[in-house]
């Protein structure tokens, strides 16, 4: 029996991992780990360890004990700090006989910058790709951009902390952050539609599997509705980025249509916030990964169900002489 840890088990993406795993046919034993106690991620997992905040100092030096109490076979991370906190001690933690599902070490640290992605990408002319300036000049912006525009961060994930810049004086508050905290890009896709896909990559300039969902955001910035699509456009366009990123393992692209052209919005270089979602219509790329990273298979495409998917806040009961599910 193999063993394997998810980090962040408490939010979204780390218990539709635990959960995705749950349902891979396979003799797997869970271990979730979280800051918080109180959480849902014990309902989700055979062990569950309080884990110390992934910037703090004694991190690394705790997760290696875990590693090695559970003797755990491969690490799923479950929040993006993590991605890039074990890609920087991935020598470290491979010295103890255990898989990290790891994106392409290029593109994490890529990804972690996104205005280093889009520098990086706009090398390619890609129409896909969105313009994107440190530009500091609301004038400047104005005539290159149009009004409204977006600010967003250039580190971050779920759509925190962008912001639409309709006149002087609201960009007057973020002027000082454009630059070393935040890029500027054009207000596209008012009209348009958002897809978040997840391929399989192959590591060689290819992918083995794909799936695409045209998606509905929440409040929060996570998938709140989604329909499975086949769509062309984004299956070119994925087949793009692969050639140019070389992706490995489970890979995450969201784009939006612009008047009827289609545009990426960033690439999550690990598995995302849909995953139990994509799990439920049968492509389940938490089992690719065990199967990739442990058993040396490439996964094939499955077969995928058509249909929609809602997302709802439902109860999850601990009672002190069991677990209701």
């Amino acid at each position: 029996m193999n063993t394997v840890l998810v980090s962040g088990a408490s939010g979204l993406v780390g218990y539709g991992i635990l959960r995705s795993l749950r349902r891979a046919g396979k003799e797997l034993r869970l271990i979730g780990t979280s800051i918080y106690t109180d959480s849902v991620a014990q309902g989700f997992c055979d062990v569950f360890e309080q884990a110390p905040a992934t910037f703090s100092d004694g991190y690394i030096d705790w997760l290696l004990e875990v590693i090695e109490k559970y003797h755990v076979d491969l690490i799923i991370p479950g929040i993006e700090v993590d991605v890039y906190k074990w890609v920087r001690h991935s020598d470290e933690i491979e010295a103890r006989g255990t898989q990290l599902a790891l994106n392409s070490r290029d593109l994490i640290l890529l990804c972690e910058d996104k205005w280093v992605f889009y520098s990086e990408l706009s090398k390619k002319r890609g129409a896909i790709v969105i313009e994107t300036s440190l530009e500091a000049d609301y004038d400047s912006l104005a005539a290159k951009f149009g009004v409204p525009f977006l600010v967003k961060p250039r580190r971050g994930y779920a759509s925190k902390g962008i912001a639409i810049i309709h006149s002087a004086d609201e960009y007057a508050n973020v002027k000082s952050e454009v630059g070393d905290t935040l890029m500027v890009q054009p207000l596209i896709g008012q009209d348009g539609e958002e897809y978040t896909a997840a391929a399989f990559g192959d590591g060689k300039g290819g992918y083995s599997a794909v799936i695409t969902l045209k998606r509905k955001l929440s409040k929060e910035g996570f998938t709140e509705k989604a329909e499975v699509v086949s769509m062309a456009a984004a299956e070119e366009a994925i087949a793009l980025l692969c050639s140019w990123l070389k992706p490995i393992g489970p890979t995450n692209f969201q784009f939006i249509t612009h008047w009827g052209e289609l545009k990426l919005l960033e690439i999550n270089p690990r598995i995302s916030s849909t995953t139990s979602i994509r799990t439920a219509f049968g492509y389940n790329e938490c089992q690719m990964a065990v199967e990739f990273y442990l058993e040396h298979r490439v996964p094939r495409q499955p077969p995928v169900r058509k249909g929609r998917a809602v997302r709802y806040i439902e109860d999850f009961i601990f009672y002190d002489d069991g677990i209701h599910l």
